[in-house]
């Protein structure tokens, strides 16, 4: 027996079958974070960090899989057995111990009524997985998707475009990521703030001029001063956006409030930085309606106003007034190769082909937006990807096509590469931050 409000335990059996149904979906197609999203709330928190866990050994478990049964199951009971592996393979930091997992996973199949068929076939591939592991992982060894836990075309990939470099990035993806805040410095100072953090036991170092890193990742509503808008959680590298594109450009404020676009605003951390930093006027745009809710959400939370378009960055015609930029950032969609580290279904979910194709949608935009921009004003383009086509194959393209255009000194590829390991940026000194393209471009007077 319970008592009255107290909090009955999750049976891991009844995880495992969220685990599967997600790691299916993004199978099919489906965004993590998505399919994340429909799982129900008491059992997501638990849910999360085991297929965070599953999404970076998935690489390993498949391998093994094809060792243990040389034909796949149906998709949902294969995804269970996948999922069971990745938690299993490695006992140094599997979040149970193996029998455990092994008699809770073929639980959750005979619990599932199109899978209680499978649950012999689960339990004998576990049983073997268990008998046999060391062998076992010594063969997947020799597979490179095993070895690094990334696609086989993600990881040549790599190799071709970073020689030196595609280990650590490999590694790094699979590493989980710091908790780095940004603080509101309309409203706090960074050195008050980790001030006020250790006061209520937490742990961070502060990093730039707005940066915070947290020891431990926490709930954002556990942050002191979060829900009034002192802080607010953002990579290192993201930020850099803001401060690279007022660049130049604050002494105008002091004649005339400048003008600002931020295309492809959501869910505005962005679009917040810049009215942090300077009284401009910023209008935000995007796409998706559900996408800018939380652009105004975020710009309320702050303190902040902007203007806030559900249009097509790509579409002027359909929103633009007539009236040239000052500044435009564009953080334009890309294959987030940058951030594996905090969404690491994007390496399962993303195809080779995805790259060409986005990096069209980029071109477009490009090309879409840089007739908005004053003469003298300045246009950040950005991606959270590591790959070239994206970023400084995308920009040679662009200065090749447009002579009016001038590249800035600008960060360009900064890699998701831990401590001394890769190049620290300026609000992130230890070098824990995401992948990330800047180039800042100024258009010439005539």
């Amino acid at each position: 027996m319970h008592a009255k409000g107290q909090q009955i335990p999750i049976p891991l059996w009844r995880q495992l079958q969220a685990v599967a149904t997600v790691l299916q979906a993004v199978r099919s197609g489906v965004s993590g974070t998505a399919a994340l999203a429909n799982v129900s709330a008491d059992l997501r928190p638990g849910v999360q960090a085991l297929t965070f866990h599953v999404w970076r050994s998935l690489g390993r478990a498949e391998a093994l899989r094809a060792l243990l049964a040389k034909r796949a199951p149906p998709p949902w009971s294969d995804a269970l057995l996948c999922a069971a592996l990745a938690l299993a393979w490695r006992e140094q930091d599997a979040p149970y111990d193996a029998f455990t997992m092994v008699n809770q996973a073929v639980e959750a199949s005979k619990r599932s009524p199109a899978a209680a068929a499978q649950a012999g076939f689960i339990n004998a591939c576990l049983r073997r997985f268990l008998r046999e592991r060391e062998s076992l992982v010594a063969s997947t060894d020799k597979n490179p998707v095993a070895l690094w836990n990334h696609p086989r075309w993600w990881i040549e990939r790599l190799q071709k475009e970073w020689p030196n470099q595609w280990q650590a990035l490999l590694n790094a993806n699979n590493r989980r990521p710091p908790m780095t805040l940004r603080v509101n410095l309309r409203r706090c100072a960074v050195l008050p703030y980790v001030q006020t953090l250790k006061a209520a036991g937490l742990h961070a170092l502060a990093a730039g001029n707005s940066g915070v890193i947290l020891e431990r990742a926490i709930p954002v509503q556990e942050l002191p001063g979060f829900a009034e808008g002192r802080v607010s959680v953002q990579d290192g590298a993201a930020q850099l956006a803001a401060p690279l594109l007022l660049s130049g450009l604050v002494g105008l404020a002091s004649a005339r409030p400048f003008r600002v676009l931020d295309a492809c605003a959501a869910p505005g951390g962005k679009t917040a930085h810049l009215l942090e930093l300077a009284d401009c006027q910023v209008t935000a745009l995007d796409i998706d309606p559900s996408r800018c809710e939380r652009i105004r959400e975020t710009l309320h939370r702050l303190g902040l106003q902007a203007k806030v378009l559900v249009a097509d960055a790509a579409n002027p015609t359909g929103w633009w007034d007539g009236n040239l930029f000052d500044a435009i950032l564009l953080d334009a969609p890309c294959s987030a190769s940058g951030i594996v580290r905090r969404h690491p279904d994007i390496r399962w979910l993303r195809r080779e082909s995805d790259i060409a194709q986005l990096a069209l949608i980029q071109a477009n935009l490009l090309k879409a937006l840089w007739p908005l921009l004053k003469p003298l004003g300045r246009l950040l383009y950005c991606t959270c990807s590591v790959f070239r086509a994206e970023g400084a194959d995308q920009m040679q393209t662009f200065l090749a096509h447009n002579t009016q255009a001038t590249l800035l000194p600008s960060p360009g590829h900064l890699m998701p590469l831990d401590g001394a390991n890769g190049e620290s940026v300026p609000d992130n000194p230890a070098c824990d931050h995401d992948g990330f393209y800047y180039a800042l471009l100024e258009k010439h007077a005539t």
